[in-house]
C-alpha cells in the first residue's frame, strides 16, 4: 500500500478510520493484538501517528491499551453489551418522543422512503445494516441534540464489534423490519409514548438476539 495521503483531516484520524473501518469488518478481530509496527510500514508513516490513531480509537472504545503489551481490539463482554444497549435505547426512544411531537410530513416521507429501501435489503446484509444505521441517525439528526448525536455515535461504534454476530441470527433482520414499521406506525399516528416504547421494544430484542 502507497503511504497515505494527507487529507483535509490530520493523518492520525485518517489512520483511526481505516482501523476503524478494519476492526467492523472484522479484519481485526475483537481480542487480537494490533501490530502498530507492521501496520506503519503498510500504510507508509512512521509510528507517532499511528500511536495517535490508536488513542483515539481507544477513546471510542474500540481498541484497549495494555501496559506493556500494546493495543487490542475490545472484546464486548456481556455486561459491555448490555450497558450499551440499555444506554442506546433511553437515547434513541428519548429522541423518537421528540420527533414525533414535531415530525413535519417532509420529514415522515424521508423515514418512510428510508424503511421501503430497508425492506429491500433484506436479502443483501451488509447493505441492511447501512440502511438501518441511516434510518436511526436521521432520527437523531430530527431530533437536533448535538450532545446526544455524539454519545450514540460512540455507543453505535461499541455495538458494532457484535453487530453482525446479532443480526446474522436465522430471522433477526426480518424481525428487525417488522420492528422498524411498528416504530414507524406509531409515529404515522403521531403518539410519542407508543414510539417510545416501540424503540425501547425494538433494542430490548436486538439486545436479546445479540446475547
Amino acid at each position: 500500500m502507497n503511504a497515505l495521503s494527507l487529507a483535509q483531516r490530520p493523518l492520525y484520524e485518517e489512520v483511526a478510520e481505516r482501523l476503524r473501518q478494519r476492526i467492523f469488518s472484522r479484519e481485526l478481530e475483537p481480542g487480537s493484538w494490533i501490530d502498530e509496527i507492521r501496520l506503519a510500514q503498510e500504510y507508509g508513516i512512521s509510528r507517532t501517528p499511528m500511536r495517535e490513531a490508536l488513542k483515539v480509537l481507544a477513546a471510542e472504545g474500540l481498541v484497549t491499551m495494555k501496559v506493556r503489551r500494546g493495543a487490542y481490539v475490545t472484546e464486548v463482554n456481556e455486561k459491555d453489551l448490555t450497558d450499551v444497549y440499555h444506554l442506546l435505547s433511553l437515547l434513541e426512544a428519548d429522541a423518537v418522543t421528540e420527533v414525533t411531537r414535531r415530525i413535519q410530513d417532509e420529514q415522515m416521507r424521508e423515514l418512510v422512503a428510508l424503511h421501503q429501501e430497508l425492506s429491500l435489503a433484506l436479502d443483501d446484509r451488509q447493505r441492511f445494516f447501512a440502511i438501518n444505521e441511516r434510518f436511526h441517525l436521521r432520527l437523531l439528526e430530527m431530533a437536533d441534540n448535538r450532545w446526544r448525536m455524539q454519545l450514540v455515535a460512540d455507543l453505535r461504534k461499541v455495538m458494532k464489534l457484535n453487530r453482525h454476530q446479532s443480526l446474522f441470527k436465522t430471522g433477526r433482520v426480518q424481525d428487525s423490519l417488522a420492528e422498524h414499521q411498528a416504530l414507524l406506525d406509531a409515529m404515522l399516528a403521531r403518539d410519542p409514548d407508543l414510539a417510545s416504547q416501540r424503540m425501547r421494544e425494538h433494542f430490548a430484542n436486538g439486545l436479546e438476539a445479540a446475547s
